[in-house]
Order: C-alpha cells, then structure tokens, then sequence
C-alpha cells in the first residue's frame, strides 16, 4: 500500500500541473520568497476542475499513451474517458492540498527530486563526456578503479562486561574453539549459538573486506585475517571489547582493469561530479531567493532519540548509507550514479 502511495503522489503533485500559486497568477507572493514563476502553457482549457484547469498538452501527452481500440484514432468516448480520468486526478490533487499533504516530508521530498531532475540532472548527457576526458579522469583516479585484495571472514565473538571477566571469557571461547577444532564445519552454527555480535545471525559471516576494514570491527581483527590462510582457526585473541575466534573462509586477490573495462563506471563517476556541481550551483541560486534564520536555542532544546545501530540489509549489505535527503547518485534519489565498483565485485555469498 505505501508503495502505491508513493507511485501516486507524483501525479498528484507533479503531473497534474498548476499548483496553488500558478492557478491565480495575480495572488500576492509569500512574504520572504520570489515571486511565483508564471504558469506553464498548459494549451486549450479542456476542463476546469475547482481552481485547477486541465489543458490538451497534459490531454496530449496522456491520451498518447492510449492504443485506440480501432487501430487509428482515439473515439470521442475514448477522449472522454481520458479526459475523466484526468479530472478525478485534478480533484484528488486538490483535495491532497486543501488536507496539507504537501507538507509531509515524504512528498515534499519528491518534488524535490522531480525539480532536480527537470531543472539540473537533465542537463546532462553521456555525450556531453569526451573519450579524452574520460580517459583523464580514469588515469587520475586509478586507484578507486582497482578491486582490492579481499578475504572473507567469519568470527565468533564473546564479551568481556562487568558480568564477564576478561579470563572467563577466554576461557569460553576456548572451549568453543576446541568444539570447531573437532568439527569447522560446525563454525556457523556454534557463531548463532555462543558469538555476541550482530553478524552472529548471519553464522558470524563479517562478509569480505579489504585491508582498509569495515565499521564496527576491530583493525586486529581485520589484520589478523590477511595473515591467515583459507579454512584455518585462529587462536582465541583479544580486540573489541572480547575475545575473538575467526577463520578466513573465501580470498580474493587484487585486480586492476583498464579503461575499456570500466569505462561505463567512469563515465558515471564523472556525470556524478558534474551533478553535484550543478546541484551545488543551483540550490545556492535558490537559497539566495529565500529569507533562512535558524533558532539555536530551540535546535539544542529538541529531543532526539540517537537511531539503532544500521540492520543488516540481505547480502549483508549495511543499510547505514541510506541518505534521508538524498543527493545526486544517492540511493532512493532516483538521479543516476552508481558506485563504479559495483559491478565488479559483487556475487559471494556474505559479500559485502
């Protein structure tokens, strides 16, 4: 259902033209904001709906996505019924606004990003790119086109509190140890039972990781994994807060590719910059149209719940990344970009 509801605000709010202030042109402007653009050339009036008119450009546009029924020509009855469908619209946009549902965050945010894309983003195009440029930009930037050296890695995890000493919980996972010693193929099921950290439910999978690390893991941990070969225990150590037992289930070795191989994650990383360039430009050029005081005071007063820690999405990808505003190539911002390793290192299992 809420899927839905986010399919339909754009037609809500986007798609069925006027808004309230371009409806009445000669309506005084807020006080501290520009003066309302004038309203687009919405064609012949083909009906009014409440304040709101709906012209035969958006006619146009919707009814040439109808296949006529006789293979030629929309019938009248046909028009009708576009042009139907079209005014229910216009009266639930209203109705959307006299309720003030273009103050929820979740819609506004979609009217941000359809004024992105139309007023910045679509600016762009891959043949604005040269090959010259693009081959610059990758001989700059060689190393964030290099796959690095990965190893996967699985822990168990037992920790040292107020309740736990540090000798009793070495000895804990001792006795776990000797249990995998017995049997490594027991690892994933002794991590769901004894290890006290959030990856124990994925069977104390850490997924792969590269030498730079990965939140919430101790840089011992993790240099401590490349010393170790493939399917051997480690001996219980101490890092983090606990004692750690791990095994380095899965390696990959570094890999350099060329141009040719990633020149689509190029040509992404430069339109990426280029979008962010624009969209710095642009909400500078509309910020300055508006009046901004902020209440210090009243900022340090609001209450905040600190949020839990980021839950593991499926494939273990951490869900921390997720941009409440998104930018240009942000997930959920539905502007292009996409990180330029992603297709190229993908498809393990616990990979992240």
């Amino acid at each position: 259902m809420r899927l839905f509801a986010l399919l339909f605000v754009p037609a809500l709010f986007v798609g069925c033209g006027e808004s309230a202030s371009s409806s009445d042109p000669s309506a005084p402007a807020t006080a501290g904001a520009p003066e309302a653009a004038a309203p687009k050339d919405i064609g012949t009036v083909l009906a009014t709906v409440g304040d709101v008119k709906v012209g035969s450009v958006e006619f146009e546009e919707v009814a040439s996505r109808r296949t006529p029924e006789n293979g030629e020509s929309l019938t009248i009855e046909e028009r009708k019924d576009v042009l139907a469908k079209l005014v229910d619209e216009k009266a639930l946009y209203q109705e959307a606004r006299r309720r003030g549902i273009d103050q929820d965050p979740k819609v506004q945010k979609v009217m941000i990003n359809t004024l992105l894309r139309e007023e910045v983003y679509a600016s762009v195009r891959n043949s604005d790119f040269t090959e010259e440029e693009l081959k610059a930009y990758f001989e700059s930037h060689a190393d964030e086109f290099v796959v690095p050296e990965k190893v996967q890695v699985k822990r168990i995890f037992i920790k040292v509190s107020e309740q736990r000493t540090a000798d009793d919980a070495k000895k804990a996972a001792e006795d776990v140890r000797a249990q995998l010693v017995k049997d490594p193929a027991s690892f994933k099921d002794l991590a769901a039972k004894y290890s006290e950290d959030p990856y124990k439910r994925r069977g104390g999978d850490l997924g792969f990781v590269s030498r730079d690390g990965k939140p919430g893991i101790d840089p011992a941990v993790i240099e401590k994994s490349f010393t170790m070969k493939v399917g051997e225990i480690s001996e219980v150590f101490d890092a983090g807060g606990g004692m750690n037992i791990i095994t380095v289930a899965n390696r990959r070795e570094k890999v350099e590719r060329t141009f040719e191989q990633m020149r689509g994650s190029v040509l992404r990383k430069v339109k990426n910059d280029k979008y962010k360039a624009l969209y710095d430009e642009y909400v500078a050029k509309v910020k300055a149209n508006y009046t901004v005081t902020i209440d210090e005071k009243a900022l340090a007063e609001v209450k905040v719940t600190p949020a839990p820690a980021a839950p593991m999405a499926p494939g273990g990808m951490g869900m921390e990344g997720m941009d409440a505003h998104p930018r240009p190539g942000a997930p959920g911002s539905g502007i292009p970009g996409r990180d330029p390793m992603e297709d190229h290192d993908m498809g393990a299992e616990g990979e992240e």
